[in-house]
């Protein structure tokens, strides 16, 4: 019902790659090669006739006819061109029934004339072999041919081989818009560490006169949508060099040998244009640690493929100017061969943005964008924790798009707010209509949450609180705003958090005496706050400053792994005790809030259902003015 103390990563792309493909004809495809099929499938047509052939012997008509009249024809195939069976008689070298095949005398007068006189013949087909020939074996090949050139020229025009076997590394044209470290915001660290490879690059012999040498490869590590792509981008942008493109998935395929293949091919284009860059998107796809699923031989295509891509990495010279630059958001589960040095000496860390680093990423995507006075993306900065450089593009672009619908000649702050309010808690739903009860009861459960949030001594300040319902089952929520970039949180923090996510239910036991399912999502976060607060944190008296359960995550990743028990039956008793006592702290402290604070969070609710959406300041103005009434008339 509620959506407070939003934390969201991004999960998409941050720009769109424009790739081109030297177009090559079928025929000069490595993979094609028509003559060596065309040899197989006439040595089998001619294998399969001599076959035939030496299983049937042909014998003369009148020959015949005479094991007809003697009773000695088993059974036999009539056609209009040859007549096929088996003899009763038994072959002294097989010891099996005579197969024979015939031609036949179309002309029956003539075969009863031969017969009276004892003549032995034998019928003959008119030898056409040139037509046969043309029908028979040039028809059908050349049929075959024109079908495999068309497919495989419709493939290629798509950038790839015939059955998918072809190159498939992508070099980007000069005519594409230039990307710069200008068009890159918020990772100001990493692009410190990618300028040394483009002053490489520019210039090589700048390290080189020193004894040393460029690091062969550098790999980008960090959550979907943080500009992996577009940093290696910007690095081919600011060196002026030719930026290979591939990404991990496009190097495998159902044919063994292919991704090693593609690899060694990858390399030697790079080593012609040399200085350039590499860049392998999605390393994971090809990086995954050998021995590791469900594959264990070791022989598989895909461990093949890396195979070579280390013998590739490994083999180069880095003086040549060939620099290879990777992009993965899972690097726990990378072969430790390619993480050593001499490959991949460089993990370059893109994680989520900050706030500044949010502000002027918003900066970045709203130059085109015509925007009102009323703006301030410091605030739009504050109100999106833990969203990626493709978030604030997206909600960008959203608030142009709601400006337009509204006939807004500019894109106002209302725009972006809506536009926040979007991609947190999905699209306003008006027309799912709720009836007065549960209308009232959601002014309520959120007046709840709102209430404890603005008593609790270390919750940030609420921004807004809407009860109109958004997404696929949110029918309410009460948003707070950070006033400050935090990093850490401490034990009453998490202490207040608990109460605030339990003031919406406590809120409806004090007012209908009964609960909902509205609270559903509540007591979830609550109780993933106190487990974790009790098993990863330490904040337990009874258990200790201690860790319970064995897990294998990157928090700034937000992977979520398997836990592993290792702590006894007992244990785990007074950890889930533990976990209960917290959260039934939580219960009573928003129970002895809202009871004393009752009168205000009436006025709260009344205000919240009659308006449907109140900002935080209109908030303070409810409870400053509540209180100055109780103060007044007591």
């Amino acid at each position: 019902m509620d959506k407070n103390n939003f934390s969201l990563g991004g999960d998409k792309k941050p720009d769109i790659e424009i790739n081109k493909t030297t177009e090559q004809k079928f025929w000069q495809r490595p993979d094609f090669n028509f003559f060596l099929y065309l040899i197989i499938m006439l040595f089998s047509f001619y294998m399969w006739e001599a076959y035939s052939t030496a299983r049937n012997t042909e014998i003369p008509y009148s020959e015949f006819l005479q094991h007809v009249e003697n009773r000695e024809v088993q059974e036999a195939v009539i056609t209009n061109d040859y007549i096929a069976g088996t003899l009763t008689v038994i072959d002294d070298k097989t010891h099996q029934p005579k197969r024979f095949v015939t031609i036949p005398l179309k002309d029956t007068e003539l075969a009863k004339t031969l017969e009276q006189q004892g003549v032995k013949y034998t019928v003959r087909h008119s030898s056409n072999w040139l037509g046969n020939f043309l029908t028979n074996w040039v028809l059908p090949f050349g049929l075959l041919f024109l079908l495999w050139g068309w497919m495989a020229k419709r493939m290629g025009s798509m950038g790839q081989g015939f059955l998918n076997i072809g190159n498939k590394v992508h070099i980007h044209p000069n005519n594409l818009p230039k990307v710069t470290f200008d068009d890159v915001a918020g990772v100001e660290e990493a692009k410190l560490e990618l300028k040394e490879t483009v002053d490489f690059l520019k210039d090589p012999s700048r390290i080189q006169r020193l004894g040393g040498h460029m690091p062969k490869g550098s790999l980008l590590v960090g959550p979907p949508g943080t500009g992996k792509t577009l940093l290696a981008r910007a690095v081919a942008g600011e060196a002026g060099v030719p930026f290979f493109n591939i990404s991990g998935s496009e190097f495998i395929e159902m044919f063994v040998g292919v991704g090693a293949a593609r690899v060694r091919e990858m390399f030697e284009q790079a080593r012609e244009k040399a200085p350039c860059i590499i860049f392998i998107d999605e390393l994971d796809a090809i990086g995954r640690a050998r021995g590791a699923g469900p594959a264990m031989g070791g022989h598989d295509e895909r461990e093949q493929t890396l195979n070579q891509l280390l013998t590739e990495m490994d083999g180069f010279d880095p003086s040549v100017g060939v620099v290879v630059m990777a992009a993965t958001n899972r690097p726990e589960i990378l072969d430790k061969a390619l993480l050593r040095a001499g490959r991949f000496d460089r993990q370059i860390i893109v994680d989520k943005p900050d706030l500044q680093a949010r502000y002027q990423i918003l900066q970045l995507h709203t130059r085109k964008i015509v925007m009102a006075d009323d703006v301030d993306l410091m605030v739009v900065a504050q109100r999106t924790p833990g969203f990626v450089g493709a978030d604030l593009a997206n909600i960008a672009n959203e608030a142009a798009i709601r400006a337009v619908r509204e006939n807004h000649d500019a894109v106002t702050m209302k725009d972006f707010e809506g536009a926040i309010d979007r991609v947190i808690a999905g699209p306003e739903k008006r027309h799912r209509t709720l009836n007065a009860d549960e209308k009232r009861r959601v002014a309520f459960h959120e007046s709840g949450h709102t209430l404890v949030a603005e008593t609790v001594p270390t919750a940030e300040p609420v921004h807004k609180v809407s009860i109109i319902p958004r997404g696929v089952a949110a029918l309410g929520y009460t948003l707070q705003l950070p006033v400050k970039e935090k990093f850490l949180t401490t034990e009453n923090e998490y202490r207040d958090q608990l109460a605030i996510l339990l003031g919406g239910r406590v809120a409806e036991e004090i007012i209908f005496g009964d609960v909902s399912s509205g609270a559903q999502n509540d007591l979830e976060r609550a109780s993933q706050i106190a487990r974790a607060m009790v098993t990863q944190l330490g904040m337990s008296e009874k258990l200790g400053p201690l860790t319970w359960g064995k897990r294998e995550a990157l928090q700034y990743l937000g992977v979520e792994e398997h836990e592993e028990r290792n702590y006894s039956e007992a244990t785990a008793q007074l950890i889930d005790q533990e976990v209960k006592n917290l959260v039934e702290e939580g219960h009573r402290r928003a129970t002895e809030i809202l009871n004393e604070k009752r009168t205000i969070l009436d006025a709260l609710a009344a205000v919240l259902e009659e308006k449907e959406v109140i900002s935080g300041d209109e908030v303070k103005q409810i409870i400053a003015a509540t209180t100055h009434k109780q103060t007044t008339n007591p």
